[in-house]
C-alpha cells in the first residue's frame, strides 16, 4: 500500500514485493518537492531559486501572490506551458507506470492528470475512481482526486461531486481514498503547517457503514498517523517518496 509517490519510481518498483497486490493511493506525479527544490517539474523549468520563492509564499498562505508569480514563469516559456508540463508528466509517468507490478490497483490523487492515464494502464494495472474491487477475499473501495482548495491542484473536484462517488461504493471491507477524513488530526500537516483538506463525506461514510480500514495519504506529515473511529481503524499509509516503504494491510 503506497500513496503520494512523487516520482519514486525505483523505490515503486520493489513496493509490491512480498504482497499478493500493491494498491497505490494518487499522487504520482513530483511537480514541486519541498524537502529538495532541485527536484521536480518546476524547478527542472525554472531553477531552484524560483521553486524556494513559490514555497515561501505557499507556506505564508499567499496563494494569489504565489499564482501571480507562478504565472509569470510560465508565460516566459519559449514553449506553450501546457504542451511543456505535459512533456514533463508523461515522462514521469512512463517510468512510474512502468514499474507497477502485476496487480495493482490504484486511483487518483488530487497532484495527477486522470486524462493522460488511459496512455500507461497496460494489463494488470486497474484504475478505480468511485468503484469496488475484490482484492484478497475483501471488498475494497477507491475515490480519488482532492477537493476544491487555494492551491488549484490539477485533479480537484466539488463537495458534491466527491460526496456522489464515496456514496457509490456502499459498503465496503476497506476504503481507500487518497484525502483522508475530515479529522484535524489527521489533515494537519506539521510541517507545512496548515490543515489540508478532508472529506465529510468520507468521515460521514466511516461512521455510518464502519468498514475495517479506511487508507488514505495526501498530508505528508501529520500530526497523526492512524485514529480509530468506531470500530473503523484510518491509517496514512506514508509519503512513499519520502521514505521508500510501502504500508502492509494483513489480517489475522
Amino acid at each position: 500500500m503506497v500513496s503520494d509517490v512523487h516520482g519514486e519510481a525505483e523505490a515503486l518498483a520493489r513496493a509490491g514485493d512480498g504482497a499478493d497486490a500493491l494498491v497505490c493511493l494518487g499522487d504520482l506525479i513530483l511537480f514541486i518537492d519541498y524537502h529538495d527544490l532541485t527536484q521536480g517539474i518546476f524547478p527542472e523549468l525554472f531553477g531552484r531559486d524560483n521553486a524556494e520563492h513559490l514555497v515561501g509564499l505557499r507556506t505564508a498562505r499567499r496563494f494569489d501572490e504565489a499564482r501571480t508569480f507562478s504565472r509569470a514563469l510560465w508565460a516566459s516559456l519559449d514553449s506553450d506551458p501546457q504542451e511543456a508540463i505535459e512533456r514533463a508528466v508523461r515522462r514521469q509517468y512512463s517510468d512510474l507506470f512502468a514499474a507497477f507490478p502485476d496487480p495493482t490497483y490504484l486511483t487518483y490523487g488530487n497532484v495527477d492528470l486522470p486524462g493522460l492515464w488511459k496512455d500507461y494502464v497496460r494489463d494488470g494495472v486497474t484504475v478505480l475512481d468511485g468503484q469496488t474491487a475484490d482484492i484478497g477475499g475483501r471488498r475494497f473501495g477507491f475515490v480519488g482526486g482532492g477537493l476544491r482548495t487555494p492551491m488549484h491542484t490539477p485533479y480537484e473536484i466539488s463537495d458534491e461531486d466527491y460526496a456522489a462517488k464515496v456514496a457509490a461504493l456502499g459498503e465496503v471491507d476497506v476504503l481507500c481514498c487518497h484525502i483522508p477524513p475530515a479529522v484535524p488530526e489527521l489533515t494537519y500537516d506539521v510541517v507545512a503547517r496548515r490543515f489540508e483538506r478532508g472529506s465529510e463525506a468520507v468521515l460521514e461514510a466511516i461512521r455510518a457503514t464502519q468498514p475495517d480500514y479506511m487508507l488514505f495519504g495526501h498530508v505528508h506529515q501529520p500530526l497523526a498517523r492512524r485514529m480509530r473511529i468506531g470500530k473503523t481503524e484510518c491509517i496514512n499509509v506514508g509519503h512513499f517518496q519520502a521514505t521508500g516503504r510501502p504500508f502492509a494491510l494483513t489480517w489475522d
